[in-house]
């Protein structure tokens, strides 16, 4: 029995990246060995354990032989006489097929260090072609290192689009990578790459290239794919990716306010309220910076807004609630808070 650390880790120190996780292949060993050993069994699909005192994962090595279409139609296979190297061709790419002995031997059959110190994404084995959320992890990497994609990894990309393989792909596990692909360093060479093998016209047909500016969370990147967008096309592409409610809402309020948002710096007080109010501003602070914060990437100047809000919140809504008629307590409200906005501003210098 040998045990190895595999992929991402290696991957990441030979880079000079900090080791977030490690995990292990355990070469020569049963489930029943391991279990005795005092490891937890936790893996449905394959067998997977948890260290008894460090809780990392060890898994055992395996094959994985295509039985049908998707990322679930595989048939694996996990005994003692599978290969370490045999365990590291089902990898999806080279960078990821390295393994590092218990006496710190690195071991690269496929050529990964080659790949990482000269910047390439490149595939393991045709197998690549048999899992299509290959093609979305290939476009992520692309995004957090900035490699480049080889040109035979491209064409397999390609072919795999072209076949319809991509078309099996679970929402969930796009969204997945997507939006892990969003907040890497370099998200415009995800959508690079989607471009490139045709992946990013069948999955995200609303979003033209190239890509908008991004900066700032997960929500704030995905809502400048929506910007432009009219509200169908954000709903659509929402209910296609699964995408969560945080971004969903931000993506759905940034489309339906632009031009608001544009015409504010010439609109009343009046209008300006209704801006607040309809996105709801008043009760979701949080998420109405984020939207202001949004626009200003795209040139909107948002000054008169925020001065706007201001203003409007200082008003005493529960007093005038409690002193007006029932009929009367929103018109009042509204009131208040548009004689608070332009007395806001003819106090400014």
């Amino acid at each position: 029995m040998k045990t190895y650390v595999v992929g991402g880790a290696v991957r990441d120190e030979l880079l000079g990246l900090p080791v977030q996780d490690r995990d292990h292949v355990v070469v020569g060993a049963t489930a029943e060995e391991m279990v005795r050993q005092g490891f937890k069994p936790v893996g449905k699909d394959f067998p997977v354990f948890l260290h008894p005192e460090t809780h990392e994962e060890y898994a055992l090595a395996r094959t994985e032989r295509k039985s049908g279409r998707g990322y679930k139609g595989f048939t694996i296979y996990a005994a003692p006489d599978v290969t370490l190297e045999e365990d590291l061709r089902r990898r999806d790419l080279t960078i990821n097929a390295l393994a590092r002995a218990e006496d710190g031997t690195l071991v690269d059959p496929f050529g990964g260090r080659q790949d990482l110190e000269k910047g390439v994404l490149r595939h393991v084995s045709e197998a690549f072609a048999e899992d299509p959320v290959r093609i979305l992890r290939v476009a992520r990497f692309a995004a957090r290192f900035g490699f480049r994609v080889a040109d035979e990894t491209l064409t397999l990309m390609k072919k795999m689009v072209q076949s319809g393989e991509a078309d099996t792909l679970v929402p969930e596990r796009v969204w997945q990578e997507f939006s892990r692909g969003l907040v890497e360093p370099q998200p415009e060479r995800m959508f690079e790459a989607l471009e490139a093998c045709g992946l990013r016209a069948k999955l995200l047909p609303e979003l033209e290239p190239p890509p908008p500016p991004f900066s700032g969370p997960l929500e704030l990147r995905f809502a400048a794919l929506a910007w432009k967008l009219e509200e169908g096309e954000v709903q659509a592409l929402c209910e296609r990716l699964r995408v969560p409610n945080e971004p969903r809402e931000l993506a759905l309020a940034a489309c339906r306010n632009r031009e608001r948002l544009r015409g504010a710096q010439a609109a009343t007080a009046a209008k300006l309220l209704e801006l607040l109010k309809g996105t709801d501003a008043f009760r979701r602070p949080e998420r109405f910076a984020k939207l202001l914060e949004l626009a200003r990437l795209f040139g909107v100047a948002t000054s008169r807004v925020e001065s706007a809000l201001r203003a409007a919140a200082g008003v005493d809504a529960g007093a005038l609630a409690a002193s007006a008629a029932p009929a009367e307590i929103a018109q009042r409200i509204d009131e208040a808070r548009i004689a608070a906005i332009t007395q806001g501003e003819k106090q400014q210098p």
